[in-house]
């Protein structure tokens, strides 16, 4: 998915500039980060692992578009239908970590990116989930680089299967020293 050269020579670029080579990540580099916060909020937004939240109750009478829900109806929001959808981010089926950036290069915010679900069941570890993800990530960039057998306009990144989760499809990648 970044195997990009330019994707993965701004997140070596960035790295480099905020971390250097000599010492690991830090949380708190995370604001100084912005295109790999960008490229980890991409990477969520195009996985899509759960696109089914779990189910939610509607807690007063509610219209939805043309349907009446009364108060108490179970509903399963589809979160990957949000994530995919054109008017939040253009060119959905492409992965472009543009999503999540201004056009300064900054942190933009998306109301339709719920890769952890919304509202009061939302995940309650969200908060170590995206410190465990900027972390792992970082340290992985920081010390290789990827490269696939195969030319990126060759890799089919549709997944092999969606339903409660979407499973992705195996790929073969190496992880080339920096």
């Amino acid at each position: 998915m970044i195997e990009k050269s330019l994707n993965q020579a701004k997140v070596h670029e960035e790295i480099d500039r905020v971390i250097s080579k000599n010492r690991q990540p830090k949380f708190e580099d995370r604001v100084k980060m912005p295109y790999m916060e960008a490229v980890i909020h991409e990477i969520q937004r195009f996985g899509d692992v759960i696109p089914m939240s779990l189910a939610h109750r509607v807690n007063k009478d509610t219209k939805f578009r043309n349907f009446f829900l009364p108060k108490g109806t179970e509903v399963f929001p589809m979160l990957g239908s949000v994530l995919k959808d054109p008017r939040f981010f253009s060119n959905p089926q492409d992965f472009n970590p543009q999503h999540f950036l201004d056009e300064k290069g900054q942190p933009r915010r998306s109301d339709a990116f719920v890769p952890f679900s919304i509202g009061k069941r939302n995940c309650f570890r969200e908060g170590l989930a995206r410190m465990e993800l900027f972390l792992f990530l970082t340290t992985i960039m920081q010390n290789f680089r990827f490269k696939s057998p195969l030319s990126p306009k060759d890799i089919d990144v549709s997944p092999k299967h969606v339903g409660f989760a979407t499973i992705p499809r195996n790929y073969t990648m190496s992880f080339l020293p920096r």
